[in-house]
């Protein structure tokens, strides 16, 4: 899962070793942090948050399999 945001990420943004991806797992969720570069930060939210929401969409869809839910934050 790790890797599936990476590259999605990475074919977004000018700046792709920037990007950085910390998994947190407890009992009955797996968090997923991304940071970016500043300036890479438009790019990934998008307008009206369109490309981030894209991108949980399919990271939920991913991780629909597992018996743990999944969220990802993008944090600065």
């Amino acid at each position: 899962m790790k890797e599936l945001i990476e590259t999605i990420v990475k074919a977004l943004v000018d700046l792709p070793d920037e990007v950085r991806v910390t998994e947190l797992e407890e009992s009955d969720k797996i968090t997923f942090q991304l940071a970016v570069h500043k300036t890479d930060m438009g790019k990934v939210i998008g307008k009206q948050g369109r490309v981030a929401k894209a991108i949980r969409t399919v990271v939920y869809s991913a991780g629909a399999s597992q018996q743990k839910k999944v969220y990802l934050e993008i944090i600065e």
